[in-house]
């Protein structure tokens, strides 16, 4: 057996993502180049470690089993390196991140200096749905996570990074009035929804409800950048984060129309379980956002003010 680290990198993603071009973006290679790693490792054995049938790539039960020997022996390799980093005085470790997918337009902002400051920490951050991001905190599989919806089946300590402001979002090939709408406009307007799970599907069916309103859904889409190029493209409108267009509204590709009662006010909040036992790097990083966020929030996100209502 002469297999490599690399190797056994590349198949364990392999068998995470159940794709040689996942794979591929994740670990930022070229999809040939993960193609050979694995090639290379399973000429090293004499049974399958993975399978195609019809298109898709399944992991065999023996690579399923190498798969758990390579995540055991790569996660000593990074024991023994962060042991090496702590001997020399610096922090190092693990920062496991799981965020809703809005967030990704927020985090990395929050991130960006505490990793350059502290170059022995390894990032992992999970951008998923609402539903997905409570269940990896619930399993004490993260040491933060970042939601605009704060969990009632919990207990739980957080603290608060920002702002979370909600509006009704359209291409701009209709003209719409600067005065504010009534509010009924809803719905006369096809509206587009996040899936199921999702923060901003909550946010806004309550909202909906609340108000009393019968809207027409046009479609459910399972990403907030698949709603934006849905409304980019004229299927429909939809209530979204600002923080996440503002590339659009700057090229004029998407509007805020003014609606009464909108925008929608929440915060994103960073939450862990109430009696969790924090990492010296998970501790570290609290304290960074507790310290820096509102600078971070001047430097980063003050142009949100410009469309405030």
């Amino acid at each position: 057996m002469n297999y490599t680290l690399h190797q056994l990198q590349v198949f364990l993603k392999i068998t995470q993502t159940k794709s040689i071009t996942k794979a591929a973006q994740e670990l930022h290679l070229t999809q040939p180049a993960v193609s050979i790693q694995l090639k290379n490792l399973q000429d090293q054995f004499a049974i399958p470690l993975t399978e195609i049938v019809g298109r898709q790539l399944y992991v065999t039960d023996f690579g399923k089993e190498i798969a758990k020997a390579a995540e055991n022996i790569l996660n000593e390799v990074y024991a023994i390196n962060y042991k090496t980093l702590a001997f020399k005085n610096q922090l190092a470790g693990r920062l496991k991140l799981s965020v809703v997918s809005t967030a990704k337009y927020v985090m990395p902002f929050f991130l960006t200096d505490f990793l350059k400051q502290n170059d022995g920490i390894e990032l992992v951050m999970d951008v998923t749905n609402k539903a997905k991001v409570i269940e990896s905190m619930a399993n004490n599989e993260v040491d933060f996570s970042l939601v605009s919806i704060l969990p009632e089946q919990f207990k739980i300590q957080s603290v608060t990074l920002m702002k979370n402001q909600l509006y009704l979002v359209g291409n701009t090939d209709r003209v719409f009035n600067k005065e504010k709408y009534d509010i009924n406009l809803l719905e006369k307007l096809p509206l587009i929804y996040r899936e199921a799970g999702s923060g901003t599907r909550f946010t806004m069916e309550q909202f909906i409800k609340n108000n009393d309103l019968h809207v027409i859904k046009k479609m459910e889409l399972t990403s907030n950048e698949a709603v934006k190029q849905a409304v980019i493209a004229g299927l429909g409108y939809s209530i979204m984060p600002i923080i996440g267009i503002k590339n659009e509204l700057k090229n004029n590709v998407l509007q805020i129309i003014p609606i009464k009662k909108l925008p929608i006010l929440s915060e994103w909040n960073m939450i862990w379980l109430m009696n969790k036992n924090l990492s010296p790097v998970a501790a570290a990083f609290l304290e960074f956002v507790k310290t820096t966020k509102e600078q971070i929030i001047k430097e980063k996100f003050d142009w949100v003010n410009d469309y405030q209502a």
